[in-house]
């Protein structure tokens, strides 16, 4: 099952570009994984990132961290 919703990937597209453009199901899943996984790789690494420095809580700053690393 998926976290993000196919809806919601569709209403980013139709927000991010003309509103009459038609996403396909198929499409949304496959930006909906995307995006998951890519969650799932910051989640990790900012997880690592806050235990190293003794945290128990993810900050912004530790998101930022893995942007700056790693880019995007």
């Amino acid at each position: 099952m998926r976290n993000i919703s196919k809806a919601s990937i569709k209403k980013i597209v139709k927000n991010s570009s003309n509103p009459n453009v038609i996403i396909s199901d198929r499409a949304a899943e496959a930006i909906a994984r995307l995006l998951e996984s890519k969650a799932k790789r910051i989640a990790k690494y900012a997880v690592k990132r806050a235990k190293g420095k003794k945290r128990d809580t993810v900050t912004e700053e530790d998101i930022d961290s893995y942007r700056v690393r790693f880019g995007d």
